[in-house]
């Protein structure tokens, strides 16, 4: 990986659980760190809601690729019950990033057959899970959680931006 810290980007994004999530974004190159927690932003959605925080690489992993991968990997068009919990989010650190994803977003909805109901929202504070759920997929990948609805993900990953994704660390997914 790079050595200078400054070139180290951050984002947040929420959709469903945080394991999931967290193991969609571990499992990409360029991502080095996922944090995952709850992310609350101000106003209407000042509650905390299930997401992780992404430190990546954009040289190597474009901030496009994660935006479209986290509109992949999540039920980006459905408002369904448990949206408090799950909010469909992109977390955002600066004016100029949410600039940037709104960007980004727009030209994304033309592939989706329904309305993108992913936010774009300011970043106010995050609470980490605990330790015992952190990494929860690599920890566990036998469970029937993980192989339920996690895995689908993954190989979504390695069908459609095996380019981006950390082949080594999933080569148990095609056995």
């Amino acid at each position: 990986m790079k050595s200078g810290v400054d070139k180290l980007a951050k984002i947040g994004f929420g959709g469903g659980c945080h394991w999931c999530t967290e193991a969609v974004f571990q499992s990409l190159k360029g991502v080095e760190k996922v944090e995952q927690g709850w992310i609350a932003s101000e106003g209407m959605y000042s509650s905390f809601s299930e997401a992780v925080i992404v430190h990546f690489y954009p040289e190597i992993i474009p901030l496009e690729i994660l935006i479209e991968v986290h509109l992949r990997t999540h039920k980006s068009t459905s408002d369904h019950s448990m949206r408090e919990k799950y909010r469909s989010a992109i977390y955002v650190f600066s004016v100029a990033q949410q600039n940037k994803v709104d960007s980004i977003l727009k030209p994304l909805q033309s592939e989706f057959d329904d309305a993108l109901i992913t936010k774009t929202l300011p970043y106010k504070a995050f609470k980490p899970s605990e330790e015992n759920f952190r990494d929860y997929y690599y920890k566990n990948p036998e469970k029937p959680f993980c192989e339920n609805f996690i895995n689908p993900k993954l190989k979504l990953l390695l069908s459609s931006y095996n380019a981006y994704t950390k082949t080594e660390e999933l080569t148990h997914l095609s056995k």
